[in-house]
């Protein structure tokens, strides 16, 4: 049964550990981990308290206290733990323990990945290869020995420096690692197996130069390229903005085929899902190769902000995650496109978070409880917590936000410690009160700003009434007024800024504001750059929208405003003089020479039935999903035939211009246009447009415009979708990580039919059960395909649900992650919330779920 872990409760460790010498011997059938450490009784801890450790999965074959093996009536042993009652305050305690990687699925822990062997510790992994305080604040150096057959595992790996390599007799070796900086045991990482190897160098501001090198499966070195220059990109950028250089003399990556996330940052030796590293320019899509630099430099990043100094404990999950996201987006941004990377961030917010918010699952970006940790790996702690970060930057400034990580990273250097810690850093730094800020870390869901404007033009002056207010969490009733950063513009007849951006400090339930000296009624620019994660109600007129669309200056209420407008829309019909004044003004968007292509994209792109879902729930009303699709097809449809000349024409224009091969930030935001323009020419079910689509997706060259043709093609009735896929299925068959876009996209389409493909395709040897990545690429987005999912028959719950009981044996990480699809049940109409509420209690009545599971289950049901 699953027991609470809670914030309140936490105490000190009763025992530090000072140094580590782990053994490991891998053998064919198992692998044996003898461990010495050096531990000593924490003076910070009260009472003489035994000595605890974790353990899961593994035989115990001896302890030793100062050099005496213990008999079993001197120790405690259980399915999770190893207790030693009585314990001198200083001693070396020495552990032999087996367990069998070679079956390990969960992918926690020492486990086989295809044919290598590697580990991932965060957040409980360590406790599955040795008995050990598996906490974050219990910090030590490790050395390590990794002894294996030469020719199965002639690469042997573990983090920090390379002290020695040697043979164990003919057929095997060994090599010694060691760390010179303390680390949490979940930084643990080591890797074993036949791998290439990419070399190259990075010299540091201070003149050292870092050995780089990059692990692969045999035969993948070439598609390493882009994660190398992004990891020299993001090197650079680190010292640049922050002055925070890398501190070993190498840093390793390592690309596996078997990995539950997307990687993870282990200090000097970064584990790395072969989807976030491996691409080529004509087989990576430009939304691959974002990926990939926005995953190696969030990796990288942690090296400061997560591994030189990290969490006191889980809760504190945010303050290495958050921070890093927000880290990992500035970065983006300033190698690429400042607005369209904070477009995409915003968007991917409202879609994830809010939903999460929205959901029985939600939580504060510092949980106060948890069952599993794993479930908290979200939307919530990552990019809701960045944006809180960003909240911070946006109220003392960039200057003063680099002041206040130059005060944090000198304090916090080599400790663990609090999301507390980070905020008092950037207060000291900055003269600033950030005492009612820390709510935000502390209180569940998505408040609501109510802002309501009056012009008197005697006075010339404009009053703001800002009233917020957040709706009740799950343990969270009554919610308190937050610090929140407003941003608002004004704008004139014209579009001219009258007083630039402007950030209103909110801290009251109600605050009125009072703007002077304003000589004409303004159009209102509100959240400029998405200032704070809330939810913004205003009353806006229609022809205000499309001022603010074609007229402001901030590309976040640009976008804005025509989002509202498409929103509206596609919830509540307008009128046909409505409807054609909005689509005229995509039209000059559209014909805008002046826009990022990319920008424009993000313009012309009609809200999902999610967020459209999130639009209902806000009001109060259940969703149909039903309806919100048909509403969608249609607008489409319509803004399709309306500007015909002009998505051809552009089109047409860009066919030529960009080239296949380009993977600049340039070019992507070019060709994402052109798929665009594809998208809404073949909305109508033109045959000759589709024809096209067969062409683009069968003859490019570029994977970008093979899978935007083949989503195109998977939500016609064409015959030529099935000749499509066909081809792509031939061409890319024996690459995993191209075969996971052409899964994607077929568990994706909005069809009726689409639950009976994805059935068809689990028995493709492209797809395979004991594969996250497979998992995620056909069940897990099948569960976000609001028309598959919630199909009126009911047969889209059952299937997620079946699934779930299969998988969640296998990899509860992969299990609770596909539960979390039930986690909003109660939003939608009554004969769906029956159907779902049917399936949850069906998982519940399984008492052999992981603890993952069945606190996402428990969760749902309570909500």
């Amino acid at each position: 049964m699953s027991t609470e872990t809670r914030l309140a409760d936490y105490t000190v460790p009763d025992f530090l550990v000072k140094k580590v010498d782990l053994d490991v011997d891998v053998q064919p059938d198992h692998a044996k981990i003898s461990s010495r450490m050096q531990v000593v009784r924490n003076v910070k801890a009260k009472g003489n308290a035994p000595l605890f450790l974790n353990g899961e999965a593994q035989k115990l074959v001896s302890i030793a206290i100062n050099g005496r093996i213990l008999g079993k009536k001197e120790y405690r042993l259980t399915p999770h733990d190893l207790t030693v009652p009585v314990m001198p305050d200083k001693a070396t305690v020495e552990i032999v323990s087996t367990h069998d990687p070679y079956n390990n699925t969960t992918l926690s822990g020492f486990y086989a990945s295809g044919s290598m062997l590697s580990t991932q510790c965060e957040a409980e992994g360590f406790r599955r290869i040795t008995y050990y305080p598996d906490r974050s604040d219990v910090m030590a150096k490790f050395k390590v020995t990794i002894h294996a057959d030469k020719k199965k595992y002639p690469v042997l790996l573990s983090n920090g420096n390379l002290v020695a390599v040697g043979n164990d007799g003919q057929s095997r070796h060994f090599a010694i690692w060691e760390d010179p900086f303390p680390k949490p045991c979940y930084l643990f990482a080591m890797v074993a197996g036949k791998l290439d190897k990419r070399v190259d160098h990075f010299k540091t501001k201070s003149g050292r130069d870092v050995l780089i090198e990059i692990y692969v499966e045999p035969g993948k070195a070439k598609e390493t390229g882009f994660a190398l220059a992004a990891l020299k990109k993001s090197m650079k950028w680190d010292e640049e903005r922050f002055g925070l250089e890398y501190d070993l003399d190498r840093f390793m990556m390592v690309a596996t085929p078997f990995f539950n996330m997307g990687a993870m940052e282990n200090k000097g030796l970064n584990i790395f899902n072969d989807s976030c590293v491996l691409g080529l320019t004509d087989t990576a899509t430009d939304a691959t190769i974002s990926f990939i630099e926005r995953v190696v430099a969030h990796e990288y990043f942690h090296n400061w902000t997560g591994d030189r100094i990290t969490c006191r404990d889980w809760f504190q999950l945010s303050l290495k995650e958050g921070l890093t996201v927000f880290r990992e987006q500035e970065f983006c941004g300033d190698v690429n496109s400042i607005p369209v990377e904070r477009l995409d961030n915003v968007r991917d917010l409202r879609r994830r978070q809010f939903a999460e918010d929205a959901g029985a699952m939600a939580h504060p970006v510092r949980p106060d409880h948890y069952q599993a940790i794993d479930n908290f790996y979200t939307a919530t702690v990552y990019d809701k917590g960045a944006e809180v970060v960003r909240m911070i930057q946006t109220l003392v400034g960039r200057k003063g936000f680099d002041k206040g990580m130059a005060l944090y990273t000198k304090r916090h250097d080599g400790q663990a410690v609090t999301c507390d810690d980070f905020v008092q850093a950037m207060s000291d730094a900055n003269n600033i009160d950030l005492t009612q800020f820390m709510l935000w870390y502390r209180q569940a869901g998505t408040p609501v700003l109510d802002v309501k404007s009056k012009y008197d033009a005697e006075a010339k002056t404009l009053t703001l009434t800002v009233r917020q207010s957040c709706k009740p969490t799950p343990g969270q009733p009554k919610k308190k007024p937050l610090h929140i950063p407003f941003a608002i513009g004004l704008l004139d007849s014209k579009g001219k800024d009258l007083i630039g951006t402007r950030v209103l400090s909110l801290k009251k339930p109600r605050e009125v504001f009072t703007f002077e000296n304003i000589k004409e009624k303004p159009v209102l620019s509100l959240l400029r750059d998405f200032s704070a994660p809330v939810r913004l109600n205003y009353a806006y007129k229609d022809e205000e929208l499309l001022f603010l669309l074609a007229h402001d200056s901030d590309p976040f209420s640009k976008w804005e405003a025509g989002f509202k407008l498409a929103t509206q829309y596609l919830l509540t019909p307008p009128s046909a003089e409505n409807e054609k004044a909005f689509i005229a003004a995509l039209g000059d968007v559209l014909r805008d020479k002046k826009l990022d292509p990319a920008f424009k994209a993000m313009v012309l792109s009609l809200p999902g039935e999610g967020e459209l879902g999130l639009a209902l729930q806000a009001q109060g009303k259940l969703i149909d999903i039903d309806a919100l699709y048909a509403a969608r097809k249609a607008l489409v449809k319509r803004i399709g035939q309306s500007l015909r000349d002009d998505f051809a024409a552009e089109h047409a224009r860009l066919a030529k211009s960009v080239k296949d091969t380009a993977a600049d930030g340039v070019s992507m935001g070019l060709r994402g246009l052109k798929n665009l323009c594809l998208s809404y020419l073949a909305a109508n079910g033109d045959a000759q447009i589709l024809q096209q689509a067969f062409k683009q997706a069968t003859t490019s060259k570029n994977m970008t415009d093979q899978i935007s043709a083949l989503a195109v093609l998977a939500e016609s009735a064409s015959p030529l979708r099935d000749k499509a896929f066909a081809a792509f299925e031939k061409k890319w068959k024996k690459v995993p990580t191209i075969m996971d876009k052409w899964l994607a996209v077929q568990a994706g389409a909005k069809r009726g039919d689409v639950l009976k493909t994805v059935r068809k395709l689990m028995q493709n040897p492209a797809f395979t059960l004991k594969n996250p990545n497979r998992i995620s690429a056909l069940i897990g987005v099948f569960g976000g395909n609001g028309l598959g999912f919630h199909a009126k028959d009911g047969s889209g719950y059952r299937f997620i649900a079946d699934m779930v009981l299969k998988i969640d044996p296998l990899n509860p990480h992969s299990g609770s992650a596909l539960a979390k699809n039930f986690t909003r049940w109660r939003d939608y109409d009554s004969a769906r919330q029956k159907m779902m509420l049917a399936e949850l209690k069906r998982l519940s009545a399984n008492k052999k779920l992981s603890p993952n599971t069945a606190e996402v289950i428990s969760k749902s049901l309570k909500a």
